[in-house]
């Protein structure tokens, strides 16, 4: 029987991964080469020196309430994206060994039956992954194109509050400036994205193969002799599970923590936004669209993780 691909689904969010420079190719790690050079100089140009910039801004803004709430519900989550390119360049040999060990025979569906169960798993993480970049490409493009949406752009409005150690009020470093900060938008998005979506699909992989071992154990049968072979390879199956399922945590425990608490400081300062604009405006609806990809965000954690848990509460009372 031909090797099931469990890698064949996420190949789009490890290619993005590769082109923020987040995944190196192949086996490779990172090693001094051109693409770790690309990797640390996209980072440093993108996603610290964005940051960097607000995080600047916001002392110069902290005695008007409204616009620092403005500022910092956005400049949270992308903060988080530094934490999350840290943790995966730390941990990219772990990942990498990761996808490695689906390749595994353990972890290959043994019939029909059980490539059946995990094609289920992976068309549901497609699925989901197609529509929160979907929600969650909507909102960038919103943000980035708000100075366009409320014409404030002929007053030199940027999409955020950044200071620059120039005037942005001049052409062109207005349009130049308004580049940079679309593309610093879409990278780090895409690096939150990526993330996001890679630690659902480490969870749907740990599900997959639960379904895997149930099926396996409830059709064990046959003479004594090939009773114990199939028991001692179940045990074996779990064994790797819990190791996988384990080197995954180590992995994205902290970046969840992180998420879940700016998450929370988002959608509560969101809120406090629309409490303060004109209802169904253009200003109104962009928050409206950031709240509804937050939750969306914030909501896969969920999923995927009580998956992680129905099914290993199946596989000990089968």
């Amino acid at each position: 029987m031909e090797k099931f691909d469990w890698l064949s689904t996420i190949k789009t969010n490890i290619w993005l991964l590769h082109i923020v420079g987040l995944w190196p190719k192949d086996n490779q790690t990172y090693k001094c080469n051109y693409y770790t050079l690309y990797a640390l100089s996209s980072g440093i140009c993108f996603t610290v020196g964005h940051n960097l910039l607000q995080t600047i801004n916001l002392f110069y803004i902290y005695n008007n309430l409204e616009v620092l709430t403005a500022s910092i519900f956005v400049s949270l989550t992308q903060f988080i994206g530094i934490f999350k390119s840290l943790f995966i360049v730390k941990n990219i040999k772990t990942l990498k060994d990761l996808m490695d060990s689906l390749k595994s025979d353990t972890f290959q569906p043994k019939n029909r039956r059980q490539r059946e169960l995990a094609q289920i798993s992976l068309d549901g993480w497609q699925t989901m992954f197609h529509f929160f970049c979907g929600v969650g490409g909507f909102t960038v493009l919103i943000l980035s194109v708000f100075p366009f949406l409320d014409q404030s752009f002929k007053q030199y409005r940027l999409p955020f509050l950044v200071w620059y150690p120039y005037d942005t009020n001049i052409s062109p470093f207005y349009e130049i400036t308004y580049l940079y900060q679309a593309l610093c938008c879409y990278f780090i998005s895409v690096v939150n994205m990526m993330t996001d979506t890679l630690i659902a699909a480490l969870n749907m992989y740990i599900g997959a193969q639960c379904d895997i071992l149930c099926d396996t154990i409830r059709h064990i049968n046959g003479p004594d002799k090939e009773l114990d072979v199939m028991w001692l390879n179940c045990i074996i199956h779990h064994r790797k599970i819990l190791r996988f399922a384990d080197c995954s945590q180590q992995y994205f425990n902290w970046i969840v923590l992180l998420q879940f608490a700016a998450s929370v400081v988002s959608i509560g300062l969101s809120m406090f936004q629309l409490t303060v604009v004109v209802p169904f405006t253009s200003v109104f609806y962009t928050f409206c669209s950031y709240v509804v990809a937050i939750a969306l965000e914030t909501f896969i954690y969920c999923w995927y993780g009580n998956q992680v848990e129905l099914k290993r509460n199946n596989v000990r009372h089968i």
